[in-house]
């Protein structure tokens, strides 16, 4: 099979296990509360993603042989450094997003969470003055509008649920820069590793200050907590690395952002979630920003044919 569809195959299959879960994560409130559910859940990721780095370490030893103790220390550095920041965006983003679905449906929060994709090239321009294309503004204004049919009730203001996974796409937007910015300067699975182990840390010290964790919880809660944990954490991670060896950035966004459409196949299939015909076209003309925001106009306009 030709490698570039094997990625493409392999970044579907991905988009599919990270939009499913967020049925797995509402199905599992049921019965546990939602740090309790996250702490689970990031053990389990921990795990898989550390069994990723026992299996490459071999592989990595030698491809850092040549380089000098210097380099090689900072190189450390930035891997635990990374890990730790990436891990405490990573757990106050998924605690929101998890409390967020007790109150709203899983395709909703799964199109909200998916507004990061608008949000990162508006922080990028606000802080850091990285210019955007015009496509990018138009597609951030399209969705402003997809949100605002999404999310915003007729009493012009947004539900609770859906306000705290708002405030969840914020967070994630800053755990892709943090990821963007660490990644280039230490190794990406080690420092997936460390983040899980960090928001595993942090959201079972949340989770025993704030609620009430027992084993009777996290075992009712058991077949969500395996998914989230293992499918969307260890499985969906890994072949996300692996995929994106194989084809173009800009293609393995496209095919990543369906993960917001599977969320609502999930939310409607499995706990049988119905939307609106206002809410489902929030859901279109998101969709279409997030489409539109990742298309490079750069190598459009220089492509020759």
């Amino acid at each position: 099979m030709n490698k570039k569809l094997l990625g493409n195959i392999l970044l579907t299959i991905t988009a599919m296990i990270w939009g499913t879960a967020f049925a797995a994560q509402r199905a599992g409130m049921e019965s546990i509360e939602p740090i309790t559910f996250t702490a689970s859940r990031m053990f389990l990721s921990a795990v898989a993603v550390g069994l990723v780095v026992l299996v490459t370490r071999p592989v990595e030893k030698k491809r850092l042989a040549h380089i000098s103790e210097e380099q090689l220390a900072g190189y450390n550095k930035n891997t635990v450094a990374g890990g730790i920041c990436c891990g405490l965006f990573l757990v106050s983003a998924t605690i929101f997003q998890q409390m967020g679905v007790v109150y709203t449906t899983a395709g909703k929060a799964g199109f909200i969470t998916a507004m990061y994709m608008l949000l990162v090239p508006v922080i990028n321009f606000i802080f850091f003055k990285k210019k955007n294309t015009w496509l990018v503004w138009i597609a951030v204004l399209i969705g402003v509008t997809g949100m605002y049919l999404l999310c915003v009730n007729e009493g012009f203001s947004l539900t609770y649920g859906d306000t705290l996974v708002c405030i969840c796409a914020f967070l994630f937007s800053g755990h892709i820069l943090c990821c963007d910015h660490f990644s280039k300067l230490g190794n990406p699975v080690r420092i997936s590793a460390i983040q899980f182990l960090t928001a595993w840390g942090a959201s079972t010290l949340i989770a025993f200050i704030l609620e009430e964790p027992s084993w009777d919880k996290i075992v009712s809660a058991a077949i969500p907590i395996l998914y989230c944990g293992i499918m969307s954490g260890g499985v969906g991670y890994t072949l996300q690395v692996v995929a994106q060896k194989y084809t173009d950035p800009t293609v393995a966004s496209l095919l990543m952002s369906l993960e917001s459409v599977f969320a609502v196949i999930a939310g409607a299939i499995l706990l049988n979630e119905r939307m609106s015909i206002r809410e489902l076209a929030g859901c279109i003309i998101m969709f279409a920003a997030i489409v539109l925001v990742q298309i490079p106009t750069g190598k459009i306009q220089s492509d020759p044919s």
